[in-house]
């Protein structure tokens, strides 16, 4: 297995921020392993002796400006910071989920830390006899945990005297997997590895989990009852997305994206193989969609973040090119309007904007966290607050414990290179 700071071509530092498929000087470096390195022995990030050192002032928040002189104008520019930072002794910060003015957290631990927004504020904790919460989505008033025994807990938040979490069941419920075995049904049994993602299409009543097991299982969520196991790759399956019109994306470590099609009138709603999307021999850790489903975004363990346009048919896509700056996996993406978040292995997360072009800029590197970035979760607005300017708020956790929230402001419409200017600005580590 190669070192983290080992001289790997795949992780090699790049200059550009895009390029275009249509650009033949700019090649793909192949990654020489198919496997990620396993980042849970690595509290923080080893140093990179290819670049400068991402943690001079760990407890400092750069405020950086970016900018360009695309026309004669004043420069358009953009600017961030960290609004918080929260430790607490959860260990690794391992999911986010956020909706309805509330984020949700899972860590190491058997606790789910529940925020609240706009003030961001913790406001109450889901605990189970389990733990390590390895992914979480909300949905309406529900909230679904994957955990490390492979299976999913549900709750349903009410206000009854005040805010609550009431357990409404556990995926697979308790007994079915041994009287699945007995049966031979194997649709019913948990998954034979550790889930690694969730996603759900509440319009056909169905939650997905991906495994490292290398299936996907379709539940149906009004009963909770496993009605379909998709055998999906070869290796394992790192995300899932489903997109409105019913398509479901599978991102794994053979190094493609699958699109997979459900048929309504097939006897079992079976889910049938539409194409295969290669993602230039790198292992893809990660997937987004766009708002209105346009675009398929995949981060690679190799740093680069490629991308689908759709088509004019469902499940048809075609591929638009990649961004590249991350110098090592990219673990995590989220995107709200047209900003894609990316955070990696390389302790940074990136603000990318999609320009009306089509074209992709990149608005910021926000630096602050000491391990790699494990999830982040990403929405307009400046928590409550009214804005003339146009915001984007961040959430991000990492495998080094601590949580993030970030505002990035855009003042004018932008694109182009990094303006390397200096400046911080300083908040405060609350411990917990």
């Amino acid at each position: 297995m190669d070192s983290l700071d080992s001289p790997n071509p795949s992780f090699a530092i790049r200059e550009n921020a895009t390029f275009a498929t249509t650009t033949t000087q700019n090649k793909f470096l192949r990654s020489i392993s198919t496997k990620e390195p396993s980042f849970s022995s690595f509290p923080y990030t080893p140093p990179r002796f290819t670049s400068p050192s991402l943690h001079t002032s760990p407890l400092s928040s750069p405020a950086h400006r970016f900018s360009t002189a695309a026309s004669a104008a004043a420069s358009p520019e953009t600017s961030y910071r960290c609004l918080s930072s929260v430790l607490k002794k959860d260990g690794q910060i391992l999911s986010i989920a956020a909706a309805n003015g509330f984020i949700y957290t899972g860590s190491d631990t058997n606790v789910i830390r529940i925020w609240k927004l706009p003030e961001f504020t913790e406001c109450g904790l889901l605990k189970t006899k389990k733990s390590m919460v390895v992914a979480m989505e909300v949905s309406h008033d529900r909230v679904y945990a994957a955990y490390g025994d492979g299976k999913i807990r549900v709750w349903r938040r009410t206000w009854d005297n005040g805010l609550k979490h009431v357990r409404l069941a556990t995926i697979p419920k308790t007994g079915s997997s041994v009287r699945s075995y007995i049966v031979g049904k194997d649709k019913m049994m948990k998954h034979l590895g550790p889930i690694t993602s969730l996603a759900i299409n509440i319009s056909d009543d169905i939650l997905y989990s991906a495994s490292l097991d290398k299936t996907v299982k379709v539940w149906r969520i009004r009963d909770f009852k496993c009605i379909e196991t998709i055998q999906a790759h070869s290796e394992p399956i790192n995300a899932i997305v489903v997109a409105d019109d019913g398509v479901l994306y599978t991102a794994s470590d053979d190094a493609t994206v699958r699109v997979w099609h459900r048929y309504f009138y097939s006897e079992n709603q079976l889910h049938t193989l539409i194409v295969t999307l290669p993602a230039k021999f790198s292992p893809v850790k990660t997937l987004t969609l766009t708002l209105d489903d346009g675009i398929l975004y995949g981060g690679c363990t190799d740093g680069y973040i490629h991308f689908w346009h759709k088509g004019l048919f469902s499940g048809q896509l075609q591929y638009g090119g990649a961004l590249q700056g991350h110098t090592h996996a990219v673990m995590c993406l989220a995107g709200v309007a047209n900003y894609v978040v990316s955070g990696s292995a390389d302790s940074t997360i990136r603000v990318w904007a999609r320009e009306q072009d089509g074209r992709h800029a990149m608005l910021a590197v926000l630096v602050g966290h000491r391990g790699p970035i494990r999830c982040v979760a990403a929405f307009l607005g400046r928590l409550g607050e009214e804005a003339e300017d146009e915001h984007c708020t961040i959430c991000s956790g990492s495998l080094d414990g601590v949580l993030k929230m970030w505002r990035v402001t855009r003042k004018k419409k932008c694109s182009g290179h990094l303006n390397k200017a200096s400046g911080h600005e300083y908040f405060e580590l609350q411990e917990g």
